[in-house]
């Protein structure tokens, strides 16, 4: 079971707090690998890196660590995997799915899926930059149709530890229902090359995972969205119905604060909020509280939000002061 990684969702502070709280580490408890947030190879070797290595930065409690890079320049890449070595990440992963047209118009992303040799290229640069880390790609079926049985055997020539399938094209985007029958036709297509196959779309429970993997055969599962608000999604011991009130507002107030104390200094306070959407739902007054806390600028302001909130909730109230 593997975290996807999300543009200003994923990052160090989200990450340690889904780590703390989904018990990893321990039986029954966490993701099995975690991801990074996608990062520029060019950015990466300009001017502009130190702002970039905010979103490298991870917690020793997030290992296995994979860092996702992006970009079409093959030394940036080689360049790029020799830093990646340096900051000890056990593993490299090359996005070439992502629809962004700003991504897309460097050659990034997606548009690999129309250029194989440039992304079989981009494979050959970040293992002669890290040769003892294992490289992987996550990419879609296909561009603007469904082009597996061409693409990605093309990936698997250059032998990737793992090729993750997000099952719909570029031109779907998230818009139409993942098809994991076309995870189970990328097993088939892997099946003899040493490569691993993730699948990824519209998993929003471990247990749907399992059952995915099951009937796909794959070897792994990816899930994103499913963790908006629900940092206890991959505890198989529990689920978010099952955890009071009280304690999810109070992580919520510790995953404020945590982005505030590392990455507050870097990042805009309003990434958070798509946070508290999430987090805030399924409860009598949470579309209130929802519209106070889009209004707050800092973790204080938050704190004190919920503190009020829960002073009309005397049972909760009681739970949240025993936890904090």
């Amino acid at each position: 079971m593997v975290l996807a990684p999300m543009a200003d969702v994923t990052d160090v502070a989200f990450r340690g707090i889904i780590a703390e709280h989904s018990r990893h580490g321990q039986p029954g408890g966490g993701p099995d690998v975690f991801y990074t947030q996608f990062v520029s190879c060019d950015g990466l070797c300009s001017p502009g890196r130190k702002a970039l290595l905010h979103d490298l930065r991870y917690n020793e409690i997030e290992r296995p660590i994979v860092a996702q890079i992006f970009g079409s320049n093959p030394d940036t890449f080689h360049e790029t995997a020799q830093l990646l070595g340096e900051l000890g990440f056990d593993g490299i992963d090359i996005n070439m799915g992502c629809p962004d047209r700003s991504v897309e118009k460097q050659g990034a992303g997606a548009a690999l899926i129309k250029d194989p040799a440039r992304a079989k290229e981009l494979i050959r640069a970040v293992k002669a930059g890290a040769p003892n880390i294992p490289v992987s790609v996550k990419t879609r079926v296909g561009y603007n149709k469904d082009e597996l049985d061409r693409w990605l055997p093309q990936i698997l020539e250059e032998e990737p530890a793992v090729v993750t399938i997000h099952a719909r094209t570029r031109k779907e985007m998230s818009k139409v229902p993942a098809r994991w029958e076309d995870v189970k036709r990328a097993v088939e297509i892997a099946r003899g090359s040493g490569t691993l196959i993730v699948g990824n779309g519209d998993v929003e429970t471990v247990a749907q995972g399992e059952q995915l993997a099951a009937e796909s055969g794959a070897d792994g599962v990816m899930i994103g969205r499913g963790i908006f608000g629900n940092p206890w999604l991959f505890d198989r011991t529990t689920t978010r119905e099952e955890i009071p009130l009280a304690e999810r507002l109070r992580v919520m107030v510790l995953h404020t604060k945590r982005f505030e104390e590392l990455l507050g200094n870097v990042k805009n306070f309003a990434i958070m909020k798509k946070h508290y959407k999430a987090y805030v739902t399924g409860f009598d007054g949470a579309k209130d509280l929802r519209i106070q806390l889009m209004e707050a600028k800092n973790a204080a302001e938050i704190e004190s939000m919920i503190t009020d909130f829960l002073d009309g909730h005397p049972y909760e109230t009681r739970l949240y002061n025993e936890e904090s």
